[in-house]
């Protein structure tokens, strides 16, 4: 992947007990998500709050690098601050409207603040979120939708006199200019769109004029195939021109979802440019199973498939449903499982290292797996 030009690097986190993430420069394109609830007070007191605290630290060991909440009001301003004591992973707030949310939530360990100054209030508003973010170190993302466009600017997208993605493009420049002018560097830019088109086009000619690390996405994406299908295309096409550093994958779907997606597009980036896996987690591949399978790949897949990308190895593991698929086609995986018969048979770079009832293959396998 070779840049448009070099990105300046933004960190975020690495204050207080949070994790860092290096955006930009050579640093690895990050994945992140953003929680799907609504946040509040009862759902952070014992088991309820336990579980969610559980659940953002087996996505940071899924590979998301940042995890973004909704913060409409101070309450929840309030309530993310309070998780953000709880856990490791570095939250970021997403605000719009109100200056006086941003200015509450860093008040607490919240990594990064993503707001639109276009609707955050007067440049005196906008000043006092830069001002206190200086002075917290807290990066902001200048998150500019398709959809959110300044009154003017979407008159003339309407009557074609000039494209959405120069629309975003404008919009942005104009936002920069802002965060330029009060001499804050510390900051990152998302232009989105529900189009693949003019999600590619905007980020390609913002890539040529600016230095900051751009965050990717396509917005409103769909469900669970067709997001991530827009998604890929679009990101793919982007991360493969060295155009962005950090992606969210939005979905109608679950947050694990996102992150397994962002990180199997990353991951077919540098696969696609001849790259090893070197730094790119499990890989998992696995045969879509037909009439000739003894062995149930969708089972299996499932139930392990949130422990193996949390593991942090750089191999391809290879689920297989019957010997034609199974080490011959397979060989190349580090480790691998396939049905043979009433059998199940574990191999390791196409040398069959186990062959065991069915009952006993989860067992078997994860003895094999720890082993690498």
């Amino acid at each position: 992947m070779k840049r448009i030009q070099m990105v300046r690097v933004v960190k975020i986190g690495g204050f207080e007990h949070l994790s860092s993430v290096l955006i930009g420069g050579s640093y690895p394109v990050a994945v992140q998500t953003m929680w799907k609830d609504h946040l509040d007070r009862t759902l952070l007191k014992g088991e309820a709050g336990k579980k969610i605290e559980q659940r953002i630290d087996t996505l940071q060991k899924m590979g998301c690098s940042l995890l973004r909440f909704a913060v409409p009001d101070i309450d929840s301003a309030e309530v993310l601050g309070e998780l953000a004591r709880r856990v490791t992973m570095p939250l970021v707030a997403d605000i719009h409207f109100d200056y006086k949310i941003a200015l509450r939530c860093m008040d607490f360990p919240i990594a990064k603040i993503r707001i639109n100054p276009g609707n955050i209030g007067s440049l005196d508003k906008v000043k006092a979120v830069v001002s206190k973010a200086a002075e917290k170190g807290v990066p902001i993302r200048i998150g500019i939708n398709a959809g959110s466009l300044p009154v003017e600017l979407r008159n003339a997208v309407d009557n074609h006199k000039m494209s959405r993605a120069e629309a975003l493009v404008a919009t942005a420049e104009r936002e920069l200019e802002i965060f330029e002018s009060l001499g804050f560097t510390n900051v990152l830019l998302s232009m989105k769109a529900s189009s693949v088109y003019d999600t590619l086009e905007a980020n390609r000619i913002i890539a040529k004029k600016t230095d900051v690390p751009l965050h990717l996405g396509v917005t409103e994406a769909g469900p669970l195939i067709p997001g991530i299908v827009r998604s890929a295309v679009a990101l793919h096409a982007l991360l493969s021109e060295g155009i962005g550093s950090t992606i969210r994958v939005s979905l109608s779907d679950t947050v694990e979802n996102e992150v397994i997606a962002g990180r199997e597009i990353v991951s077919a980036v540098a696969d696609s440019s001849g790259k090893d896996n070197k730094g790119q987690g499990v890989i998992i591949v696995s045969c879509p199973r037909c009439g000739r399978n003894s062995f149930d790949t969708h089972e299996f897949t499932e139930r392990w498939r949130d422990r193996l990308y949390m593991l942090k190895k750089d191999i391809t593991v290879a689920v297989m449903g019957c010997v034609v698929n199974g080490p011959g086609e397979a060989r190349h995986a580090d480790i691998g499982i396939t049905g043979a018969g009433d059998k199940v048979l574990i191999f390791r770079e196409g040398k069959i290292v186990r062959t065991v009832e069915a009952k006993d293959a989860d067992h078997a396998f994860s003895e094999e797996l720890d082993k690498l």
